[in-house]
């Protein structure tokens, strides 16, 4: 059997921690700035952990890493 393909575009956007969760970034964050306040761009900046229904699509899209 041949081996699976990373999904590249997953690749760039998840990682794994040491526990074995899927690490993301958070949405929003990009354009549209003036109309956010200070304290919500701040927490944007932070990295968050993927909820659990969304676990196992991604860990398809990601198998090695």
């Amino acid at each position: 059997m041949p081996k699976m393909k990373t999904h590249r575009g997953a690749a760039k956007r998840f990682s794994l921690t040491a526990k074995g969760k899927i690490k993301r970034s958070k949405a929003y964050s990009s354009h549209i700035l003036t109309k956010k306040t200070t304290k919500r761009k701040r927490s944007l900046r932070k990295s968050d952990l993927l909820d659990k229904s969304d676990m196992n699509g991604i860990r398809k899209l990601i198998p090695y890493a």
